[in-house]
């Protein structure tokens, strides 16, 4: 029985190999697992994504199952709570962003009707595929997250820089990093430019 190969950053730990196959690079375009990914990746700044994975469970169940309505209603006792919750990162600004991007998720909502189509413009509808060889680094921005980290900051999010929304777009597979010697890399010919 042969081994799969996997990007790198995947090994060494069961919960980011399983994210790796299951997850991260393929396409999401539900409004409320974008906010979801949205919050985690502010949550990680500074931070490893396998500190997150292994709280996930934990802001699911204090973030209201990442509902932004009930996270918009969030005040100062939900935020006393969250302070004191080891399930979350307990970090006051990432907690206060988290609540204020669920305003703004909720304001953009309304003005273009889905959070989705809104965050796949940065990417005109369609995956970016890059096919990274074994060993090359990965961008940690693009043009495209430069953009939506501007355009998100304007409409009043918080925790949402060009490294954050890159992060986010590889996780909700706008991006496509997968390296070309991974199993769950797409096939050659995909691929499109920056």
């Amino acid at each position: 029985m042969s081994l799969k190969s996997r990007c790198p950053w995947s090994l060494g730990d069961p919960l980011l190999t399983a994210y790796h196959d299951t997850e991260w690079g393929v396409p999401v375009h539900d409004d409320r697992v974008l906010f979801e990914f949205l919050i985690l990746e502010g949550a990680q700044a500074g931070l490893s994504w396998l500190t997150i994975l292994k709280r996930r469970d934990g802001y699911r169940d204090a973030f209201a199952g990442f509902d932004p309505e009930a996270i918009a209603r969030f005040g100062p006792r939900q935020v006393r709570s969250l302070m004191g919750n080891p399930g979350v990162i307990r970090n006051r600004l990432k907690i206060e962003g988290a609540i204020k991007n669920a305003k703004a998720f909720l304001t953009l909502r309304e003005q273009q009707g889905a959070f989705a189509p809104y965050l796949w413009s940065f990417v005109d509808g369609r995956p970016i595929v890059n096919r990274p060889r074994r060993g090359d680094p990965l961008a940690a921005t693009s043009p495209q997250s430069d953009a939506m980290s501007k355009a998100l900051k304007q409409k009043g999010f918080t925790f949402a820089g060009s490294t954050i929304c890159h992060a986010f777009m590889q996780a909700t597979g706008m991006v496509n990093d997968h390296i070309r010697e991974c199993f769950r890399a797409p096939p050659a010919g995909r691929s499109r430019p920056w």
